[in-house]
């Protein structure tokens, strides 16, 4: 991200595992040096369905270890959440 924006205060963010009962998959959202925090923000909101906030912390998240699961839930849903974070350009992975 790139970073001549204002950075998200750091917030404690519980790391997913992809080991839960009921997952299938998850969607990992990797750093980049060309989206500010807002656009991820704001791309994590419409993604999963999030708060401004909680896709603020994602963002802080993402931007300090270069990847973060940002999404756990069936392979179809993991699916979605990457296209939709690819609309602008964020790069994705689904593991399975």
């Amino acid at each position: 991200m790139s970073s001549s924006t204002l950075k998200a205060p750091v917030r404690k963010v519980r790391a997913t595992t992809g080991g839960a009962a009921g997952y299938e998959a998850r969607t990992i959202l990797f750093n980049d040096d060309h989206h500010t925090f807002e656009d991820v923000a704001r791309q994590l909101m419409k993604a999963i369905r999030c708060s401004y906030e909680k896709g603020m912390g994602l963002a802080n998240v993402v931007h300090n270890l270069g990847s973060a699961v940002v999404y756990s839930g069936h392979t179809e849903r993991c699916e979605a959440v990457a296209s939709v974070l690819e609309e602008i350009g964020l790069r994705t992975n689904v593991e399975r």
